[in-house]
């Protein structure tokens, strides 16, 4: 099989510690105001230079430099020739975390005039020299690469077995110029074409391969998972792609149950485990082989399946209802004391570790499967017919895929590699030849872009507006996390997609379609850091009834409520504020809310103050902890970066760990909050803390798994503590409060998040009119979750790219610039 080797060639890839300080000085001018102050206005530039001089400059001087910042010569006047600069004093002042206490601070209106001063300056100097800022192009990242698969092929394919993990910058997968371009990536791209394109036709001639699957350790295996046949319990289910009709063979592997041989006996006794194709049995064991044999495997006799995308189980079968005997790990009903955050338990049910699939043995063919006939829209009924058929299946993938229409050079290369391989074997193994062409070409795999046909008319603002066809595909990877539809690349092909009134309607067509989901599940999810999920595994003594499944279900519901957010058009500000959720049974059984049954989510009203918002999510409480205790550094780190956008400084070199901290005194265990008094009893340690530890310490009623408690190592949980601008915290409902003051940082911050992510790259001081000018439309329309979309993609930022014409791609035996 031919396959294209790519070359690029011409690509051009492109916080403030916080210290306390004594009480403030008389009145110190800064800039001109150094000189004599002549009587001003109030709120004029001499004016707000003096309130600078007097509660910022005592620190941020030539001498001192805090944070590395001096604003010795800074002046409001020319804060706008001072972008950069500007833009960190707005920052800082907009949140309310400058001046730090025990400094004196100045009353809020104080503040929120010099604020309101420097953005005009920093505005009004923005729009007198716009600059919309560029990236180089884009690749496709794994999430956007198994998507455009699935929507192309509609094959689920496994994209961690072809694709190294993605480098994350500003949070997001998406960025374009970290995206690097290494040979291991090169090759997985490679790879993946040529077996992916083998794996959607079918392949009668493929040699014998095995896969795995594994199951969390974490794994809960009490219940049916999903998939799987009704009567089952745990194992998994999961999507394989058979690339023939043939003889297949299934093994098994278990995790250990040490407890169980240590009292002599096991609960392997009369367990069975079943494996079944598509929900028809095709093999059940019974584990006291696996047991008696002393084998690691448990394997199956060989079982002949068709070829195609197939859904394979492998699960116990269910012995009793409700929840399986399991004396050794406590339960609802268990000594495990939830409202003093203490517990234990050990499993002793046999739990499946993972699935292989090995074949195919004695393969047969290829049958028919879903891939193959979204495939072959034609087939030829003789051998004249043959090269027609092949183009017109060529054409209508190559068009999806690239995400434009076709020219006549993509086709005739793309044709000569349907007919190398016709040549070697005949129309499917040609078809074959130039879908691996397809998937290996840069026009799939990287998100080139054009500029608008109105660029070089004279029009300076329209040398960088991307094409139509370019805004589709940007639009689609932003809401959908994947390609354009036929409708979108129709829309763009015709040159009508930047017509304000045609865009407004795709967009608000795209967010009433399903694939909108993806805000919540790319988007939010990586805004929000829920990955960091998978890096808290919750101790399993200590919180015997947190396990994945509790883990997914959380994410899911932060998931859920963002779409919800978006779909019903609320307010960005209920993020912090909403009185509702969204809980499956075992979800709300963690958080104890009533009358909830079933695997599936639904909206339910919160009671009291304790769930509302963000701030009551599990996953946001699980991935700000650690296994076995809680951690307000984390709680108040992910508030002050992810919410407000001002993390604070990494801590010194040389300041010793919370987990140095001896956690017993007197005899007894110290709460996190007496811990956290001793650490930050260090001087290099007490300024940063005093603005972090309030914030997440006003989150301690929350144990690691994110339940509820009064207790901590058997003392009273004490949550009060002081916000950085002196108010008065003592519970989640406290610092929603608190951070609404700060509305303006949240909604400024969530803002600064889409855009970036929607453009794909960091946004820069000067990206930051912007965004404010989206805020403040996002206003006057209630700051609904529509007015921020529509506003990010009608910014000149999202509309313009000042590098799209300046990449070329080389294509060893085809050479092409970009389009």
């Amino acid at each position: 099989m031919q396959r294209l080797t790519l070359a690029l060639a011409g690509a051009a890839f492109v916080a403030a510690a916080v210290t306390p300080v004594a009480p403030a000085e008389p009145l110190r001018p800064t800039g001109p105001a150094r000189q004599a102050v002549q009587p001003v206005s109030a709120g004029s530039d001499d004016v707000q230079n003096q309130v600078i001089g007097r509660y910022c400059l005592r620190c941020h001087n030539d001498a001192t430099l805090t944070g590395g910042l001096t604003l010795e010569n800074f002046d409001v006047a020319r804060a706008g020739q001072n972008a950069e600069l500007s833009e960190k004093l707005i920052r800082k002042l907009q949140a309310g975390i400058m001046p730090p206490l025990p400094a004196r601070r100045p009353e809020r209106t104080v503040v929120e005039e010099l604020v309101a001063t420097l953005v005009s300056r920093v505005d009004t100097a923005a729009a007198a020299k716009p600059s919309p800022g560029g990236r180089t192009f884009q690749r496709l990242n794994r999430a956007e690469y198994e998507r455009s698969i699935s929507d192309l092929l509609l094959l689920q394919i496994d994209v961690d077995t072809y694709l190294p993990p993605d480098t994350v910058s500003a949070g997001f997968d998406n960025i374009a110029d970290v995206q690097g371009l290494s040979v291991t990536v090169m090759e997985g791209y490679l790879s993946a074409a040529s077996e992916i394109s083998r794996l959607a036709v079918g392949d009668p001639d493929a040699t014998v391969v095995e896969s795995r699957y594994s199951v969390p350790r974490y794994a809960s295996q009490n219940d049916r998972v999903e998939g799987a046949p009704y009567g089952t319990r745990g194992g998994l289910s999961i999507d394989h792609v058979f690339p023939a009709d043939g003889e297949y063979v299934f093994t098994m592997a278990f995790f250990d149950a040490p407890i169980a041989f240590l009292y002599g006996s096991t609960t392997y006794h009369d367990e069975q485990i079943e494996v079944s194709i598509d929900g028809e049995r095709v093999a059940l064991l019974d584990l006291d082989r696996y047991m008696d044999a002393d084998n690691e495997n448990l394997k199956t006799e060989p079982s002949y399946v068709r070829a195609g995308p197939q859904r394979v189980t492998a699960a116990f079968i269910r012995k009793t209802e409700g929840s399986p005997p399991d004396l050794l790990s406590p339960h609802e009903w268990s000594i495990a004391d939830k409202t003093i955050g203490s517990a234990y338990g050990v499993t002793t049910l046999p739990h499946l570790r993972n699935l292989s699939i090995a074949g195919p043995y004695n393969a047969t063919g290829v049958s028919a499967s879903v891939s193959r006939d979204n495939i072959f829209s034609c087939r030829p009924t003789a051998p004249d017919e043959e090269l027609t058929c092949a183009e017109l299946i060529v054409t209508r993938l190559a068009s999806e895929a690239y995400r434009r229409p076709l020219i006549k050079r993509d086709r005739g290369s793309l044709m000569e590699f349907y007919e190398a391989g016709a040549d070697e074997g005949g129309f499917e193994v040609g078809i074959t030849s130039a879908l691996e062409a397809i998937l290996a070409s840069p026009y799939f795999v990287f998100r080139l872009e054009e500029r608008s046909a109105s660029a070089g008319s004279g029009d300076s603002s329209a040398d960088s507006l991307v094409s139509d066809a370019t805004l589709a595909s940007r639009l689609s990877f932003f809401l959908w996390a994947a390609p354009p539809d036929d409708e979108l690349i129709g829309v763009g092909a015709e040159g009508r997609l930047s017509d304000p009134a045609v865009l407004a309607r795709q967009v608000d067509r795209m967010l009433a379609d399903p694939r909108a989901a993806a805000l919540g599940t790319r988007f939010a999810a990586q805004w929000l850091r829920l990955q960091d999920l998978e890096k808290v595994h919750p101790d399993a003594l200590l919180f015997p009834d947190f396990h994945q499944q509790l883990g997914d279900a959380m994410r899911r519901e932060t998931e859920l409520f963002f779409n919800y957010l978006v779909q019903d058009d609320r307010s960005a500000l209920e993020l912090l504020t909403a009185d509702y959720t969204f809980v499956n049974e075992r979800l709300a059984n963690h958080y104890g809310i009533p009358n909830v049954s079933g695997a599936g989510f639904r909206r339910v009203s919160l009671q009291g103050q304790e769930r509302r918002g963000l701030l009551g999510h599990g996953s946001i409480l699980t991935l700000t902890s650690h296994a076995d205790r809680t951690s307000a550094v984390l709680r108040g780190k992910w508030v002050l970066g992810v919410l407000l956008g001002t993390p604070p400084p990494p801590p010194p070199p040389d300041v010793p760990d919370l987990d140095a901290t001896n956690p017993v005194r007197e005899g007894r265990l110290l709460t996190v909050r007496e811990r956290m008094e001793e650490h930050r009893a260090n001087p290099a340690c007490a300024s940063c803390h005093r603005v972090i530890d309030p914030l997440g310490l006003a989150l301690e009623n929350y144990d690691v798994t994110g339940a509820w408690r009064t207790k901590d190592n058997d003392a009273p949980i004490d949550a009060t503590g002081m916000l950085y601008d002196g108010t008065q915290l003592g519970s989640p409902a406290d610092l929603q409060a608190a951070l609404l003051q700060y509305s303006d940082s949240i909604l400024t911050n969530f803002t600064e998040n889409l855009l970036s992510y929607a453009i794909g790259r960091r946004l820069e001081y000067s990206d930051m009119p912007e965004v404010r000018a989206i805020v403040h439309e996002a206003a006057l329309n209630g700051s609904r979750m529509s007015a921020f979309i529509h506003g990010v993609v009608n910014s000149a930022a999202f509309r313009h790219n000042d590098r799209a014409r300046s990449t070329t791609l080389v294509v060893r035996g085809n050479a092409s610039d970009s389009r």
